[in-house]
């Protein structure tokens, strides 16, 4: 018996080893691949979804990827922006993230009819597959994705395995707020690729 349970706690304690290794590169990865901003021409700019404010107004994460993809935008990487992201689940007034980047991209000097709305999806698997859709029918291949520097790993493998051609430019980690959010987010992030694993 004791022998038995010798060698299932060493098996235990091999698969904590495994999965804390597993842990650790996926962190790596996330933050590496958050730090590489090298934005190229594209057909359009993929802005991800992020929650309004109880009062419907564009949240900070909405607003500084909004911002950052009006910078893009007018550099000239894209001519045409969508804007992806539906009604959160929670959300006590019924408007769309994607209407919320949409103001914030115009408050930036992109015009109305420079960007699409996506407007169904609500997560980031969603915000993929629904774009690449709005891409298909316009004849767009190439997507400049844009979203904060800790979800752009995750964001990337989601387009990827939707069928897109991507580029990503991540919002800077100065933005995103304090280093306690950003530490946070991480973890976050490498919850949901392992959630994304078993899907």
């Amino acid at each position: 018996m004791r022998r038995v349970f010798r060698v299932v706690m060493r098996f235990v304690r091999r698969v904590v080893v495994a999965w804390a290794m597993v842990c650790a590169v996926l962190v790596a990865a996330v933050v590496s691949v958050g730090m590489i901003d090298r934005p190229a021409p594209a057909d359009v700019i993929v802005v991800l979804g992020a929650a309004l404010t109880d009062e419907g107004a564009p949240g900070k994460a909405l607003t500084r990827r909004s911002e950052h993809a009006a910078d893009l935008w007018t550099q000239g990487f894209a001519g045409m922006v969508i804007c992806a992201g539906g009604i959160g689940p929670d959300a006590w007034i019924q408007r769309s993230e994607a209407d919320g980047c949409r103001e914030v991209l115009m408050r930036h000097g992109v015009p109305r009819d420079r960007i699409v709305l996506e407007e169904t999806s609500r997560t980031t698997a969603e915000n993929a597959r629904n774009a690449g859709g709005i891409m298909a029918r316009h004849g767009w291949r190439r997507a400049l994705v844009v979203s904060d520097s800790y979800h752009v790993f995750r964001a990337r493998v989601l387009c990827r395995r939707a069928g897109m051609d991507v580029v990503t430019s991540p919002v800077p980690v100065s933005r995103v707020g304090s280093p306690l959010f950003y530490v946070m987010s991480v973890v976050r992030e490498v919850g949901a690729l392992h959630v994304q694993l078993f899907r």
